[in-house]
């Protein structure tokens, strides 16, 4: 397939741009049809929601705040009262607006003015829910109602039409997400081409993702939030695919491998494994629909689908435009010393060789370090408190912000999350006196019944976000109504978010057991090893701990919010663990698949556990390293977005993608390997023969040695350092290309070796010394001996070279 898009170039970039514009125009044309569908079935609040539509269907529409202020006087003066209630008139007139409640409407308005009578609010009907409604119209109500402000008046707006309007353009977080993206990769590559590549594949993964989603809000319930979170994980994953492939097939080029060769070989390679994370990505994502919660189906389907078309674009446009550019996507460097010097020998140098070499040595002490740092950030999951945020965790900047702390400061905490008694028989009057009554409760207040259905509506002393809000919910539900011998149910958005959290956290462990199952026995199959799988789950469940510790510090606590801008603490929303979870389990396992396959590729070719770990960090860490980089600065920009949930989702996500490469992939996982040894690669043989088979690595095209079918000879020579010492006590092995072992010796004090071979033919010499290096090449043995000396350069790792 990748040889096929290389040669067709022309034809897969125009299928894939036809594509883009075709579906964007579709989607422009059809608009979005967003939707919050928090079904909680057998909930309580549940029932009184489902009473409430049934006897209220009039009130479906959003109910948004406008909140003044009298530094001096009252809001009843007359000067007051003649700016603010014109401007309320125009906004009952504006389209999109259903009625507007205005405290000067005579007694029943009375209620609207704080005690001390300095502040009021007026309530406004919108006819539609809050993302149906314009943007234009929002911000015709907004402009209005602020021209009515003066010196001394203060005049604020509240409610989730009017936060729409104050959040920053669509599109920026994307932008400055890539632009930083764009910085890391031209300091990875060193060439624009290159760099331009994976920003390509993200925008075309990420864009057919967002149309195809914005389709599927017409035909099924997706939460207005899904298209900012698969856009944040299209674009981290879209990037990093590319990378993963453009770095395989550039090493191909220089390693003196025509264009088109290289690219074939860079699908057949970094492509397999792309498509497996991939895979694992979107299985754990669709894992979210185990906790069977309506509102993370819809995510589910909008993250998934743009990951999906990400591989997609990784796997079939990349080849095309690697095709286009030919030598070019090498630096000009690059290609010149490539046409002065010839080919570049294969071997990992630098620092991402000696970092290697130090994990060999040292497994125990940077295990335990990275176990400590790791352990330190968990410490404050163990404070986690699920919720919801409201605007009073906006921005103190925001008019949303200053609008939520009017009315808690006029009309107490409890104010800005009122709970809905809904009752349905029994005696309401009994029920109304046991709720006044009640420790914790300010004001009770009961509305006209409708159809047998009869709303009190109760404000808290305390607010929505508090622990004591939680608790007087659950008094209300098992003490209050039973008492009253009442039919009444609780419902109300405070315990709507306090119900989701519940079943939230009753089914967090199912899903935790579901994800870490398919993640184990994906890497089972692929690996066909048992301590691997294992080490990952164990792994994913550290780094989880750790980045919820992070989250819990930051929001809960409110450590550094300030400095970036989000607002004010408070709990963490309900729905967040469940989709952070999912991406953070299937970004690790990308990054697991990455470094054990080629681990697993040096093993099948050498058995030398200590090798494999060594070659295998020492060539993809660096990597890695880039990729993890990239997908940080991805998820930290949509802290820009305007989004709680997402820029929450963004900072916890890039905690864990940063703890989980720098700190798990490139030190603890590869210094257990080591302390594990060779029984990283054990399974019963029961177990291997009922698995099926699953290469993430291309099988091996070359045939093994059939036997003695020559003479049998040797290959000799001396083992030396780049000075010429010898270097003794050397392991020289002679394998075959599969892998098997044929011979293997030590070199004498001089650094001579000889090893045997059965009969002329191609073979692998392994040669590693724990004092300098190791080295790995092909060699071809003809009818007579052959002499070949090797050179090993100290904290030098050299992976097998291949053709």
């Amino acid at each position: 397939m990748a040889r096929w898009c290389y040669r067709h170039r022309l034809v897969v970039l125009l299928l894939w741009v036809g594509a883009l514009v075709g579906v964007g125009f579709s989607a422009s044309s059809a608009g979005t049809n967003y939707a919050n569908v928090f079904s909680l079935p057998d909930t309580d609040s549940k029932t009184a929601y489902d009473l409430m539509e049934k006897a209220f269907p009039n009130t479906s529409g959003d109910t948004d705040t406008v909140v003044w202020k009298a530094d001096s006087g009252s809001v009843t003066d007359q000067a007051v009262e003649d700016r603010v209630q014109p401007a309320l008139d125009k906004i009952a007139k504006l389209p999109g607006v259903g009625a507007v409640t205005s405290p000067y409407a005579g007694d029943r308005g009375a209620a609207q003015i704080s005690k001390d009578g300095r502040i009021a609010y007026a309530q406004l009907t919108f006819t539609k829910r809050a993302n149906e409604i314009p943007k234009e119209q929002v911000q015709k109500v907004l402009d209005t109602a602020r021209a009515a402000e003066r010196d001394g008046l203060q005049v604020e707006l509240g409610g989730q039409a009017i936060q729409r309007v104050q959040e920053p353009p669509q599109g920026l977080s994307e932008m400055v997400g890539i632009i930083a993206a764009a910085v890391v990769l031209f300091l990875a590559f060193g060439s624009f081409f290159a760099m331009t590549l994976p920003i390509a594949i993200a925008v075309f993964g990420v864009g057919m993702g967002l149309f195809s989603t914005q389709l599927l809000s017409h035909v099924t319930d997706i939460p207005d939030i899904a298209p900012l979170l698969a856009s944040l994980i299209g674009l981290g994953v879209g990037i990093d695919y590319a990378l993963f492939i453009v770095t395989r097939h550039r090493r191909g080029i220089l390693r003196g491998m025509d264009p088109e060769e290289s690219a074939v070989t860079a699908l057949n390679t970094s492509g397999r494994a792309v498509l497996f994370a991939g895979g694992t990505v979107c299985i754990a994502l669709a894992g979210m629909l185990v906790t069977r919660l309506a509102f993370l189906q819809g995510v589910v389907i909008g993250t998934s689908l743009t990951v999906v078309l990400s591989v997609l674009a990784a796997t079939t446009l990349l080849p095309a435009l690697l095709g286009f550019l030919g030598p070019r996507v090498l630096s000009r460097r690059q290609r010149r010393r490539l046409a002065a010097e010839g080919p570049e020998p294969e071997r990992a140098s630098g620092l991402a060789a000696r970092w290697s070499a130090n994990v060999q040595k040292r497994p125990r002490r940077i295990a335990a370090l990275a176990v400590v740092v790791m352990a330190v950030l968990a410490i404050p999951v163990l404070s986690l408190r699920l919720g919801a945020t409201d605007q009073g965790n906006d921005d103190a900047s925001t008019t949303t912000r200053k609008a939520y702390d009017l009315l808690a400061d006029g009309f107490g905490p409890g104010f800005n999350g009122p709970l809905q008694v809904v009752s349905v028989g029994g005696d309401t009057a009994k029920l109304v006196q046991g709720l006044k009554s009640t420790p914790g409760i300010a004001q009770v207040a009961e509305l006209p019944p409708s159809q047998g259905v009869t709303v009190i509506q109760v404000v808290p002393t305390t607010s929505p976000q508090s622990k004591e809000t939680d608790d007087l919910i659950d008094t209300l539900r098992d003490q209050v109504i039973p008492k009253a011998g009442a039919e009444a149910h609780v419902g109300g958005v405070t315990a709507v978010s306090k119900d989701f959290a519940s079943v939230t956290g009753d089914r967090l462990p199912l899903f935790i057991a579901t994800i870490i199952t398919l993640g184990f026995l994906l890497l089972l199959i692929a690996f066909r090893s048992l301590v691997v799988p294992l080490t990952a789950a164990l792994m994913n469940l550290i780094a989880a701990a750790a980045s919820f510790g992070v989250l819990v510090a930051v929001f809960q606590w409110g450590w550094g919010l300030d400095l970036l801008g989000l607002g004010k603490e408070g709990p963490i929303n309900a729905f967040l663990p469940v989709i952070m979870l999912s991406l953070l389990f299937g970004l690790s396992m990308d990054y697991q698949v990455f470094l054990v396959s080629r681990m697993h590729e040096e093993w099948v070719h050498t058995r030398d556990n200590a090798r494999a770990v060594r070659v295998g960090l020492a060539e993809t860490s660096r990597v890695i390293n880039s990729a993890a980089l990239i997908m940080v600065c991805v998820f930290l920009a949509f802290v820009l977005s305007g989004d709680s949930g997402a820029a929450t989702a963004g900072v916890g996500l890039a905690a864990a993608v940063a703890l989980d490469a720098f700190i798990l992939r490139t030190a603890l996982v590869p210094a257990a390997m080591h302390l594990l040894g060779n029984s990283n690669w054990w399974l019963p043989a029961w177990l291997d023969k009922r698995l099926p088979h699953l290469a993430v690595e291309p099988q091996e095209t070359a045939p093994e040695p059939a036997g003695p079918t020559g003479p049998a000879t040797a290959i000799h020579g001396f083992v030396r350092t780049p000075d010429g010492d010898p270097v003794e006590d050397a392991s020289v092995t002679l394998m075959s290309k599969g892998g098997r072992q044929l011979d293997r010796v030590t070199s004498l004090a001089d650094g001579s070796y000889i090893v045997s071979v059965p009969s002329p033919g191609a073979y692998l010499l392994a040669v590693t010394s724990d004092s300098y290096g190791s080295k790995a090449r092909q060699v071809t043995v003809t009818e007579g001996p052959l002499v070949y000396d090797v050179e090993l350069a100290e904290g030098e790792v050299d992976a097998v070279n291949r053709p």
